[in-house]
């Protein structure tokens, strides 16, 4: 699944070819995503122009003046600009049209995506305005970090999981960041410190900028804006590592099940 790293990729990739620009009209030809797309979108858009492309969490939120469009990429979406009328493949669900020239198209095999046109203020959506503090902004600091894990007996891997704690620390960010900050993922998050909250805040804004750098990670459908795999997954220490040696330490990488998701660790280098 596309994660904050995979989100910012597709949205520095796109937002160039979209700020200011005038949409012209929206294709829908699969209207049956995760949730379904407004019929009435086409007659949304006709005629608005782009004022922002941003992003909250791993939503893709452009800012057409009137309203604005919310994009979930799903399990397998991909956001692609290709020339206006260029035909369309088997998944290719959604067109958004510019004057430009220029389409964004919505590829999503799965169809667990979204295209979602939203009123009004962004940040009151049932599906924002619940979530934690961006993991890159000022906000998600150590201090906020210790707070939000007292009383938290659940293992702090899955407590940074969790978008009402921080958003976008996805599994394999996840499992990355606890081991940048040498700390175990069992560990109960109520017993992390102040130090060691500091030292996974660090570790997981390194762990975003590098993955954001690599162009997310590839590990089945995702491609960014230009058709291109993210390479992160290359260059991880520990996620999907199992039965390798570390690379900080040359123990062996192990592997368990925490919420139905792998964990990887080095009982060495994390404690």
């Amino acid at each position: 699944m596309p994660e904050l790293p995979e989100v910012e990729t597709t949205r520095r990739g796109i937002e160039p070819s979209l700020l200011g620009q005038t949409i012209t009209g929206a294709v829908v030809r699969n209207a049956a995503l995760r949730w379904p797309v407004p019929d009435d979108l086409n007659q949304q858009l006709a005629g608005a122009s782009v004022a922002e492309v941003a992003r909250r969490g791993k939503y893709l939120l452009i800012d057409c003046g009137r309203g604005w469009i919310m994009i979930h990429l799903g399990m397998s979406g991909s956001l692609r600009l290709v020339r206006s009328g260029t035909p369309p493949d088997k998944h290719d669900h959604v067109d958004i049209v510019l004057t430009s020239g220029w389409t964004l198209r919505l590829r999503d095999p799965r169809r667990f995506g979204a295209v979602l046109w939203v009123p009004g203020h962004i940040a009151n959506h049932p599906l924002l305005r619940e979530l934690g503090p961006e993991p890159l902004s000022p906000s998600f600091n150590a201090d906020y970090l210790y707070e939000a894990t007292r009383g938290r007996s659940a293992a702090i891997k899955l407590v940074i999981m969790d978008s009402h704690t921080v958003v976008g620390v996805g599994n394999i960010y996840a499992s990355e960041s606890l081991f940048r900050a040498g700390i175990r993922p069992t560990t109960p998050a109520q017993r992390l410190g102040h130090a060691r909250c500091a030292k996974l805040v660090e570790a997981i804004q390194a762990t975003l900028d590098d993955a954001i750098r690599a162009g997310g990670s590839t590990l089945r459908d995702f491609v960014d804006s230009a058709g291109n795999s993210g390479y992160f997954q290359l260059q991880t220490f520990v996620y999907d590592r199992a039965g390798q040696a570390c690379r900080v330490c040359g123990g062996e990488i192990r592997l368990l099940k925490q919420g139905q998701r792998s964990t990887y660790y080095c009982v060495h280098c994390q404690h």
